[in-house]
């Protein structure tokens, strides 16, 4: 009967140490930043002022909508409370959802239109502001069309990071982008960069 050495042994036990540092120091490649976005204040449909600062931190999904759209934004909306059940362990997401006709979507209309997608309120957000504001940050911020009065508006949601930082767009027609956009929030939990 042959017997394994001590070397073997000590071999063996080197090789498992030296695989399982390895594996924990493996990660992910990073997201890429695609952007930054800057500091805003809007209203939220509360009616209370809603500064982006409060977002710096946590890890947010925004969206662009409109309350009387009866193209994609209902099922956009209804994908955003996907995500908010998918995440609702993951108190450090936040959700936000802007709209591209404010000289409709006042305070309490975005409050009644949220209504149907039950936010968590210290969760999700519905914001409305000034026109031009909303343009700015459409366009220039989330590199996405603009708020100008025309209704056209993207239907991708952008992930952006703790730094305020865009990490990822999702276009909410294709199958299995919540499953990626999920994927996406958890690595950016779990290696915030």
């Amino acid at each position: 009967m042959k017997t394994t050495s001590g070397t073997d042994h000590r071999f063996l036990w080197s090789v498992f140490f030296l695989f399982a540092v390895l594996s924990a120091c493996i990660q992910p490649k990073p997201l890429a930043v695609m952007g930054q976005i800057p500091e805003f204040q809007l209203t939220a449909q509360t009616g209370q002022p809603f500064d982006s600062q409060s977002l710096t931190g946590h890890i947010w999904v925004a969206d662009f909508i409109y309350t009387t759209c009866d193209g994609p934004c209902p099922m956009m909306s209804s994908q955003m409370h996907q995500l908010q059940t998918l995440t609702a362990e993951m108190s450090d997401v936040k959700l936000v959802s802007f709209t591209v006709d404010p000289a409709h979507d006042t305070p309490p209309v975005m409050a009644e239109y949220a209504k149907h997608f039950k936010p968590n309120p210290d969760r999700w957000s519905f914001l409305t502001g000034e026109q031009a504001r909303l343009n700015d940050l459409a366009l220039h911020g989330f590199k996405l069309n603009g708020v100008d009065g025309s209704m056209t508006h993207s239907t991708r949601f952008a992930l952006v990071d703790q730094k305020r930082r865009i990490r990822g767009y999702y276009i909410t027609s294709e199958d299995g982008f919540l499953q990626r956009l999920l994927h996406d929030i958890r690595q950016l939990e779990r290696y915030p960069s």
